[in-house]
């Protein structure tokens, strides 16, 4: 017990608070001879004595015997019938205790990737919260992204006054052949479309002349006028819109007398770009959907180091400060940029360490005229499955 602890008067127990404090109260498992302990949360606290003081009774057979305890008695009854009996440890009553881990003394994994978290099982629970309550906002327009449901299009209806028109739509391409796409929503049951604005019949467009250079047009899957109330009617609107959605892969565009028209998706989108939802794989740095794309999930990169790459700065380019160059291999590199650096100026019999910043960026980003140190890697980097290059 830390002297804090120590501080805090243990002769009566009523004046610790519990959300507080965990309260032990009698502990008299193995070498634990009715003890009182109060225990800070929100801290990190550390037990010592000597071998046999007791340290692991009570860390392990009591507190954390009657944390796993009391867990388990949470669960339902067919849920511990798989799990064995838990004994009530010596004590006269423990307060402030939440469910609890122990974590053993030894390295139960070699993996560089396992954590606490990982080992203890608390980060799949943590997984599946984040995928949970995650919201998406877009990086345009900084809204929240939304998938929408067909409840919310209802929502959105009965929100307007009594005899509301109410027109639903949904985009069609036409992909360069108008007439082409008024015979197939024809075959499919439907009977009006909305072109610039004017909603005309399908049938009487067919028969005439047809506008040109058509790229998108809206197929009217109903009208309906709006009244409050009407059951029957809000289930023909969810059909409706279920259509829409269904057939305009994900888009459905509500028009509601001289209001604006409104776009409802249940595609998970905003300002044009389509998100992945939040799932556990998203963060999982275990998994190719969550790890990091630099590290792959290990929390360590291989880089360059300027130091290696040009270990002698008092020599030029000429006589080989970059090392990576000097080989018989790579000297082409070398060879390749010798033949252009007088197209640009570039003093390549000049001690590197005596090159202007603007020179030495040079080397590493390239021009027009040769590729750089950077490229130079990057080439490597691509061909690390030939053991020359490795």
């Amino acid at each position: 017990m830390s002297e804090a602890n120590a501080a805090i008067s243990l002769e009566n127990f009523a004046d610790i608070d519990p959300a507080e404090n965990i309260i032990i109260k009698g502990a008299r498992l193995h070498n634990l001879k009715n003890v009182d302990v109060v225990i800070p949360k929100n801290q990190f606290t550390v037990v010592t004595g000597v071998s046999g003081s007791g340290k692991s009774s009570l860390c392990i057979d009591t507190l954390f015997a009657e944390g796993q305890r009391r867990y388990v008695e949470s669960l339902s009854s067919y849920a511990r019938q798989f799990l064995s009996r838990m004994q009530k440890p010596d004590v006269d009553y423990i307060k402030g205790i939440c469910p609890a881990i122990a974590i053993e003394q030894k390295v139960s994994t070699r993996t560089s990737r396992s954590t606490v978290g990982t080992l203890t099982e608390i980060y799949d629970y943590l997984r599946l919260l984040y995928a949970r309550i995650g919201i998406t906002f877009s990086p345009v327009s900084g809204k929240r992204v939304k998938k929408h449901e067909v409840s919310d299009v209802i929502d959105h209806i009965e929100k307007q006054k009594e005899g509301s028109k109410v027109f639903i739509y949904f985009p069609q391409n036409t992909n360069g052949n108008l007439e082409e796409t008024l015979k197939n929503a024809s075959i499919r049951g439907f009977v009006r479309v909305r072109i610039d604005g004017k909603i005309s019949k399908i049938n009487d467009l067919l028969e005439s002349e047809l506008p040109e250079e058509i790229d998108k047009v809206f197929i009217l899957v109903d009208r309906i006028v709006y009244k409050s109330g009407d059951e029957d009617l809000l289930t023909r609107i969810a059909d409706s819109v279920q259509i829409s959605f269904y057939e305009g892969y994900g888009d459905c565009f509500i028009k509601i007398e001289d209001q604006k028209e409104i776009k409802f998706s249940n595609s998970f989108e905003m300002d044009g770009i389509i998100f992945n939802e939040p799932t556990p794989h998203f963060f999982n740095f275990n998994n190719p959907y969550g790890a990091c794309k630099t590290c792959e999930g290990f929390g360590s990169t291989i880089g360059i180091d300027e130091e290696l790459v040009i270990p002698n700065k008092t020599l030029s380019v000429y006589d080989g400060a970059i090392a990576p160059w000097r080989g018989e291999k790579m000297k082409r590199w070398q060879k390749n940029f010798l033949k252009v650096a007088a197209d640009f100026d570039f003093p390549i019999h000049r001690d590197f360490q005596y090159l202007t910043k603007d020179e030495k960026d040079l080397l590493w980003k390239g021009n027009s005229k040769f590729k750089g140190l950077n490229a130079f890697f990057k080439y490597l980097e691509e061909k690390s499955y030939k053991i020359q290059y490795r």
